[in-house]
């Protein structure tokens, strides 16, 4: 089976403080401003289901779950996601932009984790089937995102691991990246938030005005 691949499904990417809701906001207020049907989602979530188990996965108050366990409720809540709220909206023309999408179980669950990277492919294709047509990938030194994340309050049982762990999640995103260069822009999120929404606003615009 492979993947479809839908232009105007556009996907979120980076590590713990990369700045990614600033950049959520400006895209909305884009698409908005041009009077586009536009869902906003997030994942884990994107429906009442899927944030229930999104909960599951980031409380810190009951045993952590293994790598096998944690990447199998992900794709729970994805196949969830994606046919209740995703899919319906690509079918009738909408612009869908989702705060991380697959290339986050590649990062976190796969490289960061040790997972099997061909287990998470042949997810990726039987219980998901789609991919974006752009993916915004907000990179950041692990140091500067963690201080921005950590910064804000409370963590969850993710933004609590080690500083190891998100040195091999951007490893596997900048990989993610390499790879499919045709998908990927990577922008340099050690800049201010205005500068970084700005380029993200740009990559936005060139794509709509390719694929509209």
């Amino acid at each position: 089976m492979t993947l479809r691949s839908y232009p105007r499904f556009i996907t979120l990417e980076g590590s713990e403080g990369a700045g990614k809701s600033t950049v959520l906001a400006a895209l909305r207020e884009v698409l908005a401003g041009d009077a586009r049907d536009t869902v906003v989602t997030r994942e884990p979530g994107g429906t009442p289901l899927a944030e229930q188990i999104r909960g599951l996965l980031l409380d810190t108050h009951h045993e952590p779950p293994t790598t096998e366990a944690e990447l199998l409720l992900v794709f729970a809540a994805r196949a969830q996601h994606v046919r209740e709220t995703i899919l319906p909206a690509l079918e009738r023309g909408a612009w869908v932009i989702s705060d991380r999408f697959t290339d986050a179980s590649y990062a976190y669950q796969g490289a960061a984790r040790g997972g099997d990277l061909d287990f998470i492919g042949e997810l990726e294709r039987r219980v998901v089937g789609i991919a974006p047509g752009m993916t915004l990938l907000l990179d950041v030194p692990v140091a500067i995102g963690l201080q921005r994340a950590r910064g804000r309050g409370a963590t969850d049982r993710i933004e609590a691991e080690r500083e190891d762990f998100f040195e091999r999640v951007r490893e596997g995103y900048l990989a993610r990246a390499k790879a499919d260069p045709a998908r990927f822009r990577v922008i340099d999120a050690t800049q201010p938030a205005d500068v970084v929404a700005a380029q993200a606003v740009a990559h936005l615009r060139d794509w709509i005005g390719a694929n509209a």
